[in-house]
């Protein structure tokens, strides 16, 4: 089997280890990766901030790059929702475009929810030592996804897993949200750590970039030790 990655904008410009973990833990279970190289943004902020024309063509041009008919992997809830819930709507009255979205949107899957739901597979041969929590990206909850990343986490060997209380509960990110409600947004995220460093771990898992990203610079101010990291990451560790 081979698939496409679409490594997301912040993977690759903040954490293009994310990225790599992805085609590692793939490549383990016997799957080909292919990197479109033209790929850019999925649109998302763009559409997010009301600049519905703006997003349509980074969208044509997404749909242009991924035409190859493979299934897509994203290692990230939210530009997999863009793409499978957005898209869709984006074009619903383009002839030409529609089907195109609809199609992508079918062949498209974030990361957990490819590992458990399209390969059938919970035990990817990982082992982790170490005490971690699961913070849950909200965007997960669009496509469904709801115990996957958790069921992954749970068989890694070595690894104690906590559960955190409010899993499922935004971090403030948010996109443009946490910039045009910085206020409200640092007080979600001052909670979300406040809950993390209450269970002990070592590391806290996400699936989003945009999670760790706002996570982890709150626990840094916090002079907390706790590490954030990827599922990706934990995942590849062998």
């Amino acid at each position: 089997m081979k698939v496409s990655l679409l490594v997301t904008c912040l993977s690759d410009a903040l954490f293009p280890e994310v990225g790599i973990a992805t085609v590692r833990v793939l490549r383990r279970l016997g799957i080909a990766v292919d990197f479109p190289q033209a790929q850019t943004c999925c649109g998302q902020p763009h559409f997010n901030s009301g600049y519905h024309d703006d997003a349509r063509v980074l969208a044509r041009h997404t749909l242009r790059t991924f035409a190859n008919g493979q299934t897509v992997v994203v290692p990230s809830g939210s530009c997999a929702a863009m793409i499978k819930l957005e898209y869709p709507h984006l074009f619903h009255e383009d002839p030409v475009w529609h089907p195109r979205a609809l199609d992508m949107a079918r062949r498209t899957h974030e990361l957990s929810d490819f590992l458990v739901n399209v390969l059938g597979v919970e035990d990817v041969g990982a082992r982790y030592e170490g005490k971690v929590t699961y913070h849950m990206a909200c965007h997960l909850r669009g496509l469904g996804l709801r115990t996957e990343p958790e069921r992954l986490l749970q068989r890694v060997k070595g690894l104690e897993y906590v559960p955190l209380e409010r899993a499922d509960e935004c971090c403030g990110f948010g996109g443009s949200f946490s910039v045009r409600y910085p206020g409200i947004s640092g007080a979600m995220v001052q909670d979300k750590a406040a809950f993390i460093e209450k269970t002990g771990v070592s590391a806290v898992v996400a699936t989003d970039a945009g999670c760790l990203m706002n996570i982890a610079g709150c626990l840094r101010r916090r002079g907390s030790a706790i590490r954030t990291l990827h599922l990706a990451q934990v995942l590849e560790k062998t």
